[in-house]
């Protein structure tokens, strides 16, 4: 049974999207076709190609990682695994409200197949919402974990705790005060709830907070019950770049906090200005892995 923990640091860019890949970019509605699914691929191969460049530029190619999936990214794995590039493969069914592994029982076919150093599973879950929801997918969690405790992969659980009607109600619908007054503490109680249903991580994948103090109130739960290995990184959400700078600034600094998870912020305009003609591939590219050095040096700062 390997240790639990990571100790990092580790800067992920991640393109693993798929359902809001094809729709919002593409505006596929429903599954790609086979004439679609070729041009996914292709996106998100620019994306890779910064990944490159950035790691040839300035951020440390131990430090570095890529998010992607199994759908549209077997290449860019494969080519990821010969250069000894560290990925993360994520494990779950795209764009469901209920924690679902994308290949159900064979999800150990899958993942052994690519050998990953890290999975991911992204669940959404607060601690005040349905309650039959939460303990399905806390048995489902515990189930996985337990497996990824028994092989060699690191365990990154990315967390979205949605706001429930009334939480909404509460901050008069403005979601940018849920996030500020009322996420952080339910996102401490989601993590203990998901600990205490006997869910194991290395890596917490967490949505980014404003206050540094909420950081370090995360961190002591992550921490606790044997856990000194465990860590956070921060995730993207696709929030503009002055929104993400400074949930990274008021996590600077704190011990728990190894690095970010950061996609559409990234990527996602460069890829837009693309599609419109108003990039090349290259160009694309090039725009992305400055972004992504951007992040990395604003954080290590």
């Amino acid at each position: 049974m390997k240790e639990i923990g990571f100790t990092g640091p580790l800067f992920i860019l991640a393109f693993d999207h798929r359902a809001s890949f094809s729709r919002d970019l593409l505006a596929v509605a429903g599954e790609p076709t086979a004439e679609e699914v070729p041009q996914i691929q292709q996106l998100k191969g620019i994306i890779f190609s910064g990944f490159k460049q950035a790691v040839a530029k300035d951020i440390p190619k131990a430090a570095a990682a890529i998010l992607i999936d199994e759908q549209y990214g077997s290449a860019i794995i494969a080519e990821a695994k010969s250069q000894g590039i560290n990925f993360v493969l994520s494990v779950e069914k795209s764009g469901q409200a209920e924690f679902t592994l994308e290949y159900g029982g064979d999800f150990a076919e899958h993942i052994n197949k690519f050998n990953p150093p890290f999975v991911k599973a992204l669940v959404r879950y607060n601690p005040a919402g349905d309650a039959e929801l939460n303990k399905r997918q806390l048995d489902k969690l515990k189930k996985f974990s337990g497996w990824c405790s028994n092989q060699s992969y690191k365990f990154l659980i990315e967390l979205l705790v949605p706001a429930t009607a009334e939480q909404l109600a509460k901050v008069k619908g403005d979601k940018s005060r849920f996030d500020l007054e009322l996420r952080p503490g339910l996102t401490v109680g989601a993590v203990k709830n998901i600990l205490a249903g006997g869910v194991k991580a290395d890596i917490w994948k967490i949505e980014g907070m404003d206050e540094t103090e909420n950081y370090r109130a995360l961190a002591r739960v992550i921490k606790a019950a044997g856990q000194a290995k465990v860590n956070m990184v921060v995730l993207g959400r696709g929030e503009n770049t002055k929104h993400m700078a400074g949930w990274l600034k008021a996590a600077q600094g704190v011990d728990g906090v190894i690095g970010f998870a950061i996609g559409r912020t990234i990527f996602w305009e460069p890829l837009k200005s693309y599609l419109r003609g108003e990039l090349s591939a290259p160009d694309a590219s090039s725009t992305i892995a400055d972004n992504y050095i951007h992040f990395y040096k604003f954080f290590i700062a």
